[in-house]
């Protein structure tokens, strides 16, 4: 029996054959431009000149800031992004790890997809980040879209400086009339700090600010940074640490508590819980963005901008 012939299949297989043809002939030619390929000569000391010299002159620039954000988390970053709408405003962000980021690369548990409680879904709108809307909240099917999204924003202003693998040892305390005031943080690379211990006396640097943000996180061998560092000095009387987990209680109560703890020094994130001994929220990120938004608006205000 001869096969039966089907002139609308026998054009859709002739397009797609040709459509293919075209397809592999395109990356063909893309192979064979890869291939002849070379790259112009570069000596190994322009590029270690290139490195140190731009390194050491963000170094410089920034001894002297308008707000030091310690912790490039979901928090800081927030309130790093709030900042580049202000390009006269000097931000300096430190990173203890090698990839800012903190917790937000990731939704909860190795799992991807991170879940914004309203209205905090109007940063990701700003910032152009696509979610599935589920009425009270939305949810973004990877967080990194987020963490990325928020990243490119803050670290293409002219107005801000990321340093990583840069840790905050201390902060710089003055007695100004019948109190302290926080005039900026202690530093020194994650690496030394992790390994004082170990090796002998590495002094830190300095970084003078008129106001610090601390977005260091819930407490562990780095967390809550300043939020020990102020009850060691006596500067508040104790610590409470985070209660447990309740979400519904936690984001209005960090998001509610956000504020300027001691002259100086604001705190946002994580660390308002464990300053303030509210509750914690785990994978819920509403409270992280817009206290971190908050947070910005605090440091407007305490630059007399507000």
């Amino acid at each position: 029996m001869r096969p039966s012939f089907h002139p609308l299949r026998t054009r859709w297989n002739s397009s797609l054959t040709s459509t293919t043809n075209s397809v592999l002939a395109t990356a063909s030619e893309k192979l064979a431009h890869f291939d002849s390929m070379r790259f112009a000569p570069i000596r190994e000391s322009t590029v270690s000149r290139e490195m140190t010299s731009r390194y050491m002159t963000d170094m410089i620039d920034h001894a002297e800031t308008d707000v030091v954000i310690v912790g490039a988390g979901s928090a800081g970053l927030s309130c790093a992004y709030e900042l580049t709408k202000y390009p006269d405003i000097k931000v300096t962000i430190l990173e203890q790890n090698v990839a800012p980021g903190g917790g937000c690369w990731l939704g909860g548990q190795l799992f991807s997809a991170m879940v914004v409680r309203k209205p905090a879904n109007e940063l990701l709108d700003e910032l152009q980040v696509p979610y599935d809307d589920k009425g009270d909240y939305v949810v973004v099917k990877h967080a990194a879209l987020f963490m990325s999204s928020v990243l490119r924003a803050t670290l293409l202003a002219d107005n801000t400086k990321l340093f990583n693998a840069v840790a905050v040892e201390d902060l710089l305390v003055r007695h100004e009339g019948e109190g302290i005031r926080v005039r900026g943080v202690v530093t020194n690379w994650s690496l030394v700090t992790q390994n004082h211990d170990t090796q002998s006396c590495m002094d830190p640097q300095v970084i003078e600010a008129k106001v610090v943000v601390s977005a260091t996180g819930h407490d562990g061998p780095m967390g809550a940074t300043s939020a020990k560092r102020l009850q060691s000095i006596g500067a508040i009387p104790h610590v409470p640490g985070m209660h447990a987990l309740d979400m519904s209680t936690a984001e209005d109560a960090v998001l509610q508590m956000t504020s300027e703890v001691v002259p100086g020094l604001i705190f946002t994130g994580m660390e308002v819980a464990e300053v303030r001994g509210c509750n914690r929220m785990g994978p819920t990120f509403g409270a992280m963005l817009m206290s971190g938004q908050k947070a910005a608006n605090l440091v407007l205000k305490a630059l007399g901008r507000i």
